[in-house]
């Protein structure tokens, strides 16, 4: 049995696995192979390009089109920069968090103000604030009581001065809900929570339901009466929610995977109970739609097999999309619009070039570049993805991507030359998944002379319930055996060197790491466990009560 070594650093697995770049990297516990590029040819690009703050990120217009923001450092620490839209050239700062800086930001629909969500040295006790566009003036919108959090929970073009914010300051295990005027920051008890897990409320952020778990894993939406208005089983629980109402407030839409496997886009009238399926998808759930902002109505749906794919359901939409796919090569999410819908933001994400983000004009149907995240990667030459399907042992099928160094594969039929020191690294949750497109960790490792796989191992989300499902107490178990057929496929294939094999990741990946080297330590020379459990029973002991 080989010795396994378990890293608390990734540059220190580089050179237990075998990597290149000694300069970087501790003595090597054995022999380097031969760098598997060259060095001539791909340089090495430094770690605070692929992993330090982008450039810019996150691109959004205002409601009314007037303004677009971005996340940008300011003093190196992330923060909200504005800019006139006729104007982008000119921004200014409007937050000036010096500490963590700011992962989300979000426009109020009267475009005066964006609002944010922070805590406090990582401690998850979120506060939601507003930041002037005129004045720049921040405020805490949510002053709660250390130890509560906060969340938005609502906003509407219908009350445009208005949000609603659920705060777990009364009971720590639930979230009352609170009506807030943003011009003013006077909050008001809109509606105490009696023990919903989650609430629906309409385009007036008017309260209409609440979910209300039930023992055997699902969940009731109820009214405030207690009348049911839909049972989701604990078979559809995690791929069925509610999104929202229509316009006239007498129907829901709804992500729904209730009597089919691939959960699909349904509207669901409030009067009768009956449900309308607007839009299915017979490889992966549906996982987003965009809908019309001047009438509700959803306009096209996003699925994500082995890319992620935009569908149109009205016939003006699929014109909008054809413009945008013919002009856009990478995947395209659409992250933002105006609410005449007259402008949309795409986020292309690429796999071999830095992310960038456009404006769509749909009255010419015109794309224009707004910004790059990570301008500095124009300079490096970055590796390609490939989306796979590889079998699992007992006949499920994997969704996996896997990143060849650049120059390792002559011929270019996507198989290296040799194989290679190979990283398995694996997504936490495990209701996640691993998607097609630029990956920090691919990119770096690839960059530095390694193959790099990702499996979705079964208890992946956005493949259908039975697929999630198929993780039922397999810890450690089947869920572990998906990884282990990866790596196996990867060394038929003549990817992978059996002897230098790593497994690596964050949560639930470092969950899968530590598993990894405990029970199949002939698989791996090392792995690299990041804040990974070592106990589901403490795990569960420590999760905050707001998860209960």
């Amino acid at each position: 049995m080989k010795q396994v070594l378990v890293l608390a650093a990734s540059v220190a697995m580089l050179a237990a696995c075998g990597g290149r770049n000694a300069e970087e990297t501790a003595p090597a516990a054995a022999a380097a192979p031969e760098p598997a590029q060259d060095a001539a040819v791909v340089t090495m690009i430094p770690r605070d390009i692929i992993f330090g703050n982008p450039d810019r990120t996150q691109a959004r217009i205002s409601p009314d089109g007037a303004f677009v923001s971005w996340l940008a450092p300011k003093d190196g620490v992330m923060n909200v920069w504005v800019a006139p839209a006729d104007d982008p050239a000119s921004p200014k700062v409007i937050t000036n968090d010096s500490y963590r800086g700011i992962q989300q930001h979000f426009w109020a629909p009267n475009s005066q103000f964006v609002y944010f969500i922070q805590d406090q040295g990582g401690d998850e006790n979120f506060h939601v604030y507003s930041a002037s566009i005129e004045t720049g003036e921040v405020v805490d919108l949510t002053p709660v009581k250390e130890g509560a959090r906060a969340t938005i929970q609502a906003v509407s073009s219908e009350r445009p001065d208005h949000l609603v914010v659920g705060i777990n300051e009364r009971n720590p295990q639930i979230f009352d809900l609170y009506l807030v005027d943003v011009t003013t920051g006077e909050r008001e008890l809109l509606k105490e929570n009696p023990g919903y897990a989650g609430w629906l409320i309409d385009n007036t952020l008017e309260p209409r339901f609440g979910v209300i778990p039930t023992p055997d894993g699902g969940g009731n939406i109820v009214d405030f009466d207690g009348e049911i208005f839909a049972v989701i089983p604990p078979e559809d629980f995690l791929t069925t929610n509610a999104l929202g109402f229509n316009k006239s407030n007498d129907a829901v839409y709804m992500i729904d995977s209730r009597g089919r496997d691939k959960a699909a886009l349904t509207v669901v009238s409030l009067e009768s109970g009956d449900a309308e399926l607007l839009a299915a998808n017979d490889k992966a759930d549906i996982s987003g739609i965009l809908t019309d902002s001047r009438t509700y109505e959803p306009i096209a749906y996003n699925a994500d097999y082995l890319k992620s794919a935009w569908y149109a359901i009205d016939d003006e939409a699929a014109g909008d999309l054809e413009a945008l796919t013919a002009e856009l090569g990478g995947g395209l999410s659409i992250v933002a619009t105006t609410d005449d819908m007259s402008k949309w933001i795409i986020h292309e994400d690429a796999t071999d070039r830095s992310g960038a983000y456009y404006i769509y004009d749909r009255g010419d149907r015109s794309v224009t570049k707004m910004l790059d995240q990570r301008g500095a990667l124009a300079d490096y030459t970055l590796a390609p993805m490939q989306a796979l399907e590889i079998p699992s042992r007992d006949g499920l099928t994997l969704v996996s991507y896997l990143t060849l160094p650049v120059g390792s594969d002559s011929d270019g039929d996507g198989r290296p030359d040799e194989p290679l020191p190979m990283m398995l690294w694996v997504h936490g949750g495990p209701w996640a998944r691993d998607t097609y497109g630029y990956d920090t960790v691919h990119q770096w490792l690839a960059n530095r002379g390694y193959a790099v796989l990702s499996v979705n191992y079964r208890g992946s989300t956005g493949f259908g319930k039975e697929f999630t499902r198929a993780a039922i107490k397999e810890f450690a178990g089947k869920m572990h055996d998906d990884l282990i057929d990866g790596v196996q496929w990867a060394i038929d294939e003549g990817v992978a060197d059996p002897e230098k094999v790593a497994i690596g990741g964050g949560s639930y990946g470092g969950y899968a790491t530590l598993t990894g080297v405990a029970f199949t330590p002939e698989t791996f020379a090392c792995g690299v466990d990041i804040v990974g459990p070592s106990s589901l029973v403490t795990l569960v002991e420590s999760f905050p009560e707001y998860w209960k």
